[in-house]
């Protein structure tokens, strides 16, 4: 029989539409549209290029994503909620199992059990770098988790006032706000000093309706927050303490758990996640066991067949999608399971020696540049206070024009702070993780001082 060969993306050969017509009862393609009358079809030739060999398309896109910088061609500084961590080789490809990669929403347990395994293990291991005793599926982001932990504690405490601190990621703040428009609740910001959380304006905030302190560690700006301290003031009022925390960090910090929060949420996009121009990537949602009922979103557990046999399921799932709105913890309906399983591929390939190692490579290339920058006389620290892979220094030269002079030299620069933090209008906020190299931060201080690289 001959073997009928068909252009890639093409679904079908000049001889199956004819014998698609010809079945119809129809002479051309032209008689499909034969109910269309005659003066509102177009008769002439649309204005578009002409057709491309794979060849030619593959040479035309590669031309177009060359225009464009990227982070293969530069070195990247930017951080300020998604960050340029190295991702191993094995986690994509392991992702691309069809399995994981085409794999739906796994209600079916007795069809879905290598998905929910996959799910459980992610679970447990955002448990042990957080400290806390269960972890949900994963959650759209660390915005929408935080903004999620927020109603969580309103529900778990029957109070609806929340303190949010001011040095927690704009966009965060900005979703939490947004998830609480049409609710009865109330969000107020608290300040900062130096960097951290002013726990004096905090003091003087928080009450008997306050339902939850919100605080971020490291924050915006990298500074780590004293999360102990915090915890004892909003416990001390009977108030929760949410924690959205950096999941690298952990390796170097005190985990969640260990300082007093009752809920740990954060963005997973540092584990095994690229930044892929800023999504999808995940976010997590952890908390202590007494809080699982009130958990957003699903939870993969384990059971037990009628033999005995061990098995995973969808579990505690009080969802609007599976219960009465009014009785539902959350409008979450889903969650980001690739995003987080290739964390939990991430997390078994780097072991806690590997994510030891990448933390302290973080810290160690952030306090080098940090060093180095403000060496040079025309940047000053904007704070004190002990930083993880982030600061914040202040620059003598617009934070704009610095940033345009370094893209010139395929550097992209810091985060200018005045769109957020009117305060500080030559704020400028660096990142450096492991993937950096000594040249590459050697280069970012020899233009920014004002030497082309």
């Amino acid at each position: 029989m001959r073997r009928v060969v068909a252009m890639r993306y093409i679904p079908n050969t000049q001889e199956q539409r004819a014998q698609m017509l010809e079945a119809l009862g129809l002479s051309s393609a032209e008689d499909l549209f034969s109910c269309i009358p005659e003066d509102v079809r177009f008769k002439g030739t649309l204005n578009l290029p002409g057709a491309l060999s794979e060849m030619e398309l593959v040479s035309h896109m590669q031309a177009l994503a060359d225009s464009d910088l990227n982070l293969d061609a530069c070195a990247c500084f930017l951080g300020a909620g998604a960050y340029d961590h190295y991702v191993p080789a094995a986690v994509d490809q392991i992702l691309l199992r069809q399995e994981f990669y085409t794999s739906y929403t796994p209600y079916q347990p007795e069809i879905s059990q290598g998905t929910l395994q996959a799910l459980f293990e992610y679970q447990t291991m955002i448990c042990d770098i957080t400290g806390m005793d269960v972890s949900n599926a994963s959650m759209y982001d660390g915005a929408s988790a935080l903004a999620e932990a927020s109603i969580m504690a309103c529900s778990i405490t029957g109070r609806s006032r929340v303190l949010m601190a001011r040095s927690i990621h704009p966009e965060s703040r900005q979703a939490v706000r947004s998830y609480v428009t049409f609710r009865d609740m109330e969000v107020e910001e608290f300040g900062y000093v130096n960097g951290q959380a002013n726990l004096e304006e905090l003091e003087e905030k928080v009450s008997p309706d306050t339902a939850a302190v919100l605080v971020q560690n490291p924050n915006f700006f990298g500074v780590v927050e004293p999360l102990e301290a915090i915890a004892e003031i909003a416990h001390r009022h009977g108030a929760l303490f949410v924690a959205s925390v950096d999941p690298i960090s952990l390796a170097l910090l005190k985990s969640p758990g260990e300082s007093g929060a009752d809920i740990a949420v954060g963005s997973g996009q540092p584990l095994g996640n690229s930044i892929s121009f800023g999504g999808p990537h995940f976010g997590f949602l952890a908390a202590k066991e007494r809080f699982v009922r009130r958990m957003p979103g699903r939870i993969v557990g384990i059971a037990h067949d009628k033999n005995g046999k061990r098995g995973f399921a969808l579990t505690l799932q009080a969802r609007e999608q599976h219960i009465r709105r009014e009785k539902a913890t959350s409008n979450i309906c889903t969650n980001h399971t690739l995003n987080a399983i290739a964390a939990a591929i991430y997390l078994s390939l780097m072991g806690r020696d590997g994510l030891v190692k990448v933390a302290e490579l973080c810290q160690k290339k952030a306090r080098y540049a940090y060093e180095a920058l403000t060496g040079l006389g025309k940047f000053k620290p904007a704070f004190s206070t002990p930083f993880f892979r982030e600061f914040v220094l202040l620059s003598t030269e617009p934070v704009g024009n610095l940033n345009r002079r370094l893209l010139g030299e395929k550097i992209i620069g810091g985060y200018p702070l005045w769109k957020d933090y009117p305060e500080m209008p030559d704020g400028w906020l660096l990142a450096v993780t492991e993937k950096r190299s000594c040249e590459e931060i050697d280069r970012l201080v020899r233009v920014a001082g004002g030497a082309s690289s």
